[in-house]
């Protein structure tokens, strides 16, 4: 049985005296897609953080690639996240000066690339994503579900092996949102980029492979796999 790609295995966070993790697990194949579900404050974003490596847990651990993310030193924590992971998050949270080919561009320039490589890759990434006509743009001069998908070229322009999704349509009416997460799965689906999708919309979820329920810090899974029953 081969090891999952990333895995959170009986995961504890204590924020002063709420609890907002108690012995969570989730466990993730590369190509994969998990959609995180639960009521408010269930401890699903404080999931996916520890998962990506931004919160150290207080409890359990988190493996990536057979390493253990929580023993690794935070300037590698850093580089994996400018590398192997990308992050999609409800507001975008673009950088308002710069266009929209720049705002792609800007992890492949962090990662030491030159200008104009960065952004020849940031453009194929807006056209793949059917907003190459926002290039030029300003992230206050697009609509919000072209604002989601510029920040889903970002998330997706260094090909990362997985992204994390936080609510990506949250803020979105029905018909931007279903467009979003059309073009995010296909394009996970082409780089076999596996997806963390943290929301609390069934449409959303139905995009996923299979579905995590948190509640009171707990999981439950709702598909079994082989990774995840590694992980009972």
């Amino acid at each position: 049985m081969s090891e999952p790609l990333l895995s959170a295995r009986k995961v504890r966070k204590q924020y002063g005296l709420t609890s907002a993790l108690d012995g969570a697990s989730l466990a993730l194949d590369a190509g994969e897609t998990v959609a995180v579900m639960g009521p408010s404050g269930s401890g699903k974003s404080t999931l996916l953080h520890i998962m990506a490596g931004i919160v150290r847990p207080d409890g359990g651990e988190v493996r990536y690639r057979g390493e253990e993310l929580s023993a690794m030193g935070d300037a590698r924590r850093s580089a994996l996240r400018r590398t192997d992971f990308g992050f999609l998050f409800q507001f975008g949270r673009l950088v308002p000066e710069l266009t929209c080919l720049e705002n792609v561009a800007l992890p492949l320039r962090l990662g030491g690339l030159r200008r104009r490589a960065a952004e020849k890759s940031a453009g194929q990434w807006l056209e793949r994503l059917e907003v190459g006509d926002s290039a030029a743009k300003r992230p206050g001069e697009v609509s919000g579900g072209e604002g989601q998908l510029v920040a889903a070229a970002r998330a997706l322009v260094t090909g990362p092996r997985v992204v994390f999704a936080d609510e990506p349509t949250g803020a979105l009416d029905s018909l931007a949102g279903e467009r979003v997460m059309r073009l995010l799965s296909a394009a996970a689906r082409e780089t076999r980029a596996a997806v963390v999708l943290v929301t609390h919309e069934a449409r959303v979820a139905a995009y996923a492979d299979r579905e995590i329920v948190v509640r009171d810090g707990r999981t439950r899974d709702f598909a079994s796999t082989s990774s995840t029953d590694a992980l009972r």
